[in-house]
């Protein structure tokens, strides 16, 4: 099992760094365009929420044929929003719940999975 383990200050300035990485990841994995641009919307989303003071880690693991993204630590408004079903808007569930096969939330981390489809 592959796993790439990132932390990052939480600052915006340092998300082309987390985009820079997945680019690199997503070439090894041969991951299709789609498949790359749902990982960063999904990333973008967590880190847009993430607390300013603290730095948040990152981690990508490839497990066959699925890949796992867990971001965190996110805030306890973010595990609530998370909590809640989806509601009529473009809140953070529905954008996870597109761009993801599943979601699961810890207390403090939030798990993407995704299917990897690879490039034909």
């Amino acid at each position: 099992m592959d796993e790439i383990t990132l932390t990052l200050p939480a600052d915006d300035a340092f998300r082309r760094v987390a985009h820079l990485v997945l680019g690199g990841l997503a070439v090894r994995l041969d991951l299709t365009y789609e498949s790359l641009e749902d990982l960063e919307l999904a990333l973008d989303t967590l880190l847009e929420r993430s607390p300013d003071d603290e730095d948040v880690t990152v981690r990508v693991r490839v497990d066959g044929d699925e890949l796992r993204t867990i971001v965190g630590p996110v805030s306890s408004d973010v595990v609530r929003e998370l909590d809640q079903e989806a509601g009529d808007g473009l809140d953070i569930r529905r954008i996870l719940e597109t761009v993801s096969d599943r979601i699961e939330v810890t207390d403090h981390d939030v798990h993407l999975l995704k299917r990897i489809d690879a490039k034909e």
